[in-house]
C-alpha cells in the first residue's frame, strides 16, 4: 500500500508550522502560497482531520494537527538522514565505527574527542569497547575495530603512533599502614599488602601483571572499584595521574614514599588494523585524537 500523503505535502506542513504561517513556509521552501495551502488541504482532506484552525491571521495546530505535525516531521528529519547517509556511502564512508580504547586513556579526552566527531560526521555510529590489556590485542588482532588506542606495547605486526606519554603513581588511602611505617618505603615493605589490580579484558589474559609486587591482591574489572577500594584503604595501586587526581586533591589518597618505581611511564598509541583500508570516518577519528592527545602532551 503506497502512502497517500507525499514527503513534500508533510515538508510543507512541518515548514507551515515553524517558520509560523502560510507565507513564511512558502518563503522556506521556495514555493508559491497557493502550492502550501494545497497541500495542507490534501493531508486534511485525504486523512479526515483538521490540522489548522484559522484565527484571525494565524494559523494554529488544532489536536490533531499536533500529532501529525511531530510525526510529519520525524518521518522528514528521516529522510533528510537518509540522504546524508547514502550521500556518505557514495564518499565511502562508513555508517558505523568500532574503537577500541585502553582504560589508561583518559576518559575526558576521549569524550571531546568523540563529541567532535559526532558534530562533523552525525550520521556516524559509534561503538566503544573499554578495555584493559590484552583485550585492546584481541579486539585488533580479530578485526573487530577500525581503530584503536592501545598502551605501552603494540599487538605483533601492527605499527602505531605515539599520541601522548602518561605518569602513574602508587598511592593508597592516607590513613593505609603503609603511610604509617614514617620512612622511605622498599619494594619489599608492599609485599605484606594488598595490591589492588584491574583484571585484563582479553579472553586470553595473556599479559601477566607486569606491575604486579605481591601476592595479596584484590582484581576487579573497572577502574572506579579499584579507586574506592584504595580510598576506603583496602589496598594500594598504581594509577595514572589522570585518573586519581580529584582523590589526591581532595585528600582520600595520597602518593607512597617508595624509593624505587614510586612512579611508572607508559605510552599511548593509536592503531589501525589496516592502515591502508581505513574509511575516512576512522581517518578522521584518527586525526582528532591525535591532535587532542598531543594538544596536552
Amino acid at each position: 500500500m503506497l502512502p497517500r500523503i507525499s514527503l513534500d505535502q508533510w515538508k510543507a506542513l512541518v515548514a507551515v508550522v515553524e517558520a509560523g504561517g502560510f507565507a513564511q513556509a512558502a518563503e522556506a521552501l521556495h514555493k508559491s502560497q497557493s502550492t502550501i495551502s494545497y497541500a495542507i488541504r490534501q493531508i486534511e482532506e485525504r486523512l479526515g482531520v483538521s490540522v489548522f484552525e484559522i484565527e484571525g491571521r494565524k494559523a494554529l495546530l488544532t489536536r490533531q494537527g499536533h500529532v501529525l505535525y511531530r510525526r510529519g516531521k520525524s518521518l522528514v528529519d528521516e529522510a533528510l538522514r537518509l540522504e546524508r547517509a547514502a550521500r556518505n556511502l557514495a564518499k565511502g564512508q562508513e555508517q558505523e565505527l568500532r574503537l577500541a580504547v585502553e582504560g589508561l586513556f583518559p576518559t575526558w579526552l576521549l569524550l571531546r574527542c568523540l563529541d567532535q566527531f559526532g558534530a562533523e560526521y552525525p550520521e556516524t555510529r559509534i561503538e566503544f569497547f573499554e578495555t584493559v590489556m590484552g583485550g585492546t590485542d584481541e579486539l585488533l588482532l580479530s578485526g573487530a575495530v577500525d581503530l584503536a588506542i592501545c598502551a605501552d606495547t603494540l599487538p605483533a605486526g601492527h605499527r602505531g603512533e605515539v599520541l601522548m606519554r602518561y605518569r602513574a603513581i602508587v598511592a593508597a588511602a592516607p590513613f593505609h599502614p603503609l603511610h604509617q611505617i614514617g620512612r622511605e618505603l622498599a619494594m619489599e615493605d608492599l609485599k605484606g599488602h594488598r595490591h589492588l589490580v584491574i583484571r585484563d579484558s582479553g579472553l586470553q589474559r595473556v599479559r601477566h601483571g607486569v606491575w604486579d609486587v605481591t601476592e595479596q591482591r584484590l582484581t576487579v574489572s573497572h577502574k572506579s572499584t579499584s579507586i574506592r577500594a584504595a580510598c576506603m584503604g583496602m589496598g594500594f595501586a598504581w594509577y595514572p595521574e589522570d585518573w586519581i587526581r580529584e582523590e589526591l586533591a581532595a585528600g582520600q589518597l595520597k602518593p607512597l614514599p617508595l624509593r624505587e618505581g614510586a612512579e611508572r611511564w607508559g605510552a599511548m598509541y593509536l592503531v589501525y588494523p589496516d592502515p591502508d583500508g581505513a574509511g575516512p570516518g576512522a581517518r578522521r577519528l584518527g586525526e582528532i585524537i591525535m591532535h587532542e592527545a598531543r594538544g596536552i602532551a
